[in-house]
């Protein structure tokens, strides 16, 4: 787990290191300028030449550090001064000085870009306002040569706390951020100006953080960061879990299959699936594994007695409950959610239509309101962006300005964990740290990807995870099976099948 900060965050936790443990700017900014120059020899040699872009703030600093310890390696490297010589801080002031002396070449605005290898250092994580003027024109030089791209920190012009392109930014090939990966590296646009990111240690205590009890974590490293819930090898279908899965009106038969394959395929020992009678036959010949219950799916009438009983049978037959994928808005939709919702104590994860219909009753979302739940077992509710608006009463683009402040606002009023899709999805819930997800792929945004993320964190919730751990666990695990589908053919071929085929492979390791 990595904590992601702000730019104040950021700011403050240089301050701790400085007043609290000893640790100069200075220092921090030839520890900074090593691990950007081990990671240049790294990636691309000796045989290079390269230029710096370096503006008047410490980035700069750290940009003019790079220049001199290239040369120190017989590596031909040279200084651009972007910025203001009036305004250079202290530190840069220094690091300009004694480039002087070691006669460093050193040109003041930006000529030539005919480099192999580009440093920006223009701009750290404090900007604020939109890139204009001389800055623009480096910016676009830049962008426009043919050089590789090395940024400092983050690219000059992304915005460090939510990704924003302020006017126009760097786009480079590797980030080298420092100590800690920065919100603008992870949120788009921002993190499609920033190529690779290599996030690297400056010598800032680990003390700074170790502590921390608000704010944003994700996972770097699947390998050792995945874990799924451990098999017991004298258990039976029983001990892994049973899921009842409300799913699939007439003709979206597979929305439920999707989901149910997706729990099957992440270990869960039974599911039983309430769907629409239309879809029954196909499922049966599909995933035979599974206990198919059905009701008529007449849309408008409601829930009958009958068929109120065979739900309610399910429901207490299952561990876990999920419910939302492809049940349609319909009045018997609706009624069957009424049923479910005001009578289940059991964990639950809301997907899709359910949340849709949710939205528009205030009765139902009130069942998981802050100080008006009657049960404490774990909620939770996966909406896309669309449906997350609708829940929430706000536009999307109010909501995109500052989705982890909007997710935040959500989970002090509900008891819910939440798992807000989008490119970057968040997992958020009251007292806990916000997990933002960095795995998964564009070739995922088709249909029925949602479904299998609902299905694989039934899955994981059947067998004993909590419903934070499930959402955190089966977003990673939902996007890491995206990229190993996208390594094995492209985005463009992926289809949601492709999605649950992949699980294996995250299995084996």
């Amino acid at each position: 787990m990595e904590h992601v900060l702000t730019s104040a965050e950021m700011k403050a936790s240089d301050r701790a290191a400085t007043e609290e443990y000893g640790i100069g700017p200075l220092v921090l900014m030839e520890r900074a300028a090593l691990q950007t120059v081990r990671m240049i020899l790294d990636r691309y040699g000796t045989d290079i030449y390269v230029g710096v872009m370096a503006g008047s703030g410490n980035n700069g600093g750290d940009g003019i550090a790079v220049a001199r310890i290239l040369q120190e390696h017989g590596i031909r490297a040279e200084i651009n001064m972007v910025g203001e010589l009036s305004k250079l801080s202290p530190e840069t002031a220094s690091q300009l000085e004694t480039a002087k002396k070691l006669n460093l070449p050193i040109h003041y605005g930006v000529g030539s870009v005919l480099y192999d290898v580009i440093v920006d250092a223009v701009f750290g994580i404090g900007i604020t306002r939109n890139v204009e003027g001389k800055y623009r024109k480096a910016v676009e030089a830049m962008n426009a040569s043919k050089a590789k791209i090395v940024a400092v920190d983050i690219p000059s012009g992304v915005n460090a706390d939510d990704g924003r392109i302020m006017g126009c930014a760097v786009k480079a090939d590797i980030t080298v951020t420092f100590a800690y990966r920065k919100l603008g590296l992870m949120l788009y646009p921002g993190a499609s100006c920033a190529g690779e990111v290599v996030c690297v240690p400056i010598g800032i205590p680990g003390a700074v953080t170790a502590n921390k009890r608000s704010g944003v974590v994700t996972f770097t490293d699947w390998k050792k960061d995945l874990h799924f819930p451990g098999r017991n090898p004298s258990g039976n279908k029983g001990t892994f879990g049973k899921v009842l899965l409300v799913a699939g009106s007439r003709n979206m038969g597979g929305a439920c299959l999707l989901s149910a394959l997706s729990a099957y395929r992440t270990g869960a020992g039974m599911v039983r699936i309430f769907t629409a009678a239309q879809n029954r036959e196909g499922l049966l010949k599909k995933l035979p594994e599974a206990i198919v219950d059905t009701y008529e799916d007449d849309t408008d009438s409601e829930i009958t007695q009958e068929e109120s009983g065979t739900l309610l049978s399910g429901l207490e037959w299952a561990d876990i409950v999920a419910v939302g994928p492809g049940i349609s808005m319909s009045a018997k939709a609706r009624s069957i959610l009424a049923v479910l919702l005001t009578r289940c104590v059991k964990p639950v994860v809301i997907d899709a239509d359910a949340l849709n219909i949710l939205s528009q009753s205030a009765e139902l979302l009130g069942l998981y309101a802050f100080g008006y739940r009657k049960n404490d077992s774990d909620v939770i509710f996966t909406p896309h962006l669309g449906e997350f608006s609708r829940l929430m009463q706000c536009p999307v683009a109010e909501i995109k300005k500052d989705m982890i402040a909007s997710c935040k606002a959500f989970t002090r009023k509900y008891d819910v964990s939440l798992v807000c899709k989008d490119a970057r999805t968040l997992v958020s819930k009251r007292g806990k740290l916000t997990y933002l997800n960095a795995s998964g792929n564009d070739g995922m945004a088709t249909a029925g990807s949602g479904d299998v993320l609902t299905g694989i964190i039934a899955g994981l919730l059947a067998q004993g995870y909590s419903g934070f751990e499930a959402a955190v666990m089966g977003t990673y695990a939902h996007g890491i099976a995206g990229d190993i589908a996208r390594a094995k053919t492209s985005a463009y071929y992926i289809m949601a099948q492709d999605i649950i085929k992949s699980l294996g492979d995250i299995e084996k390791e």
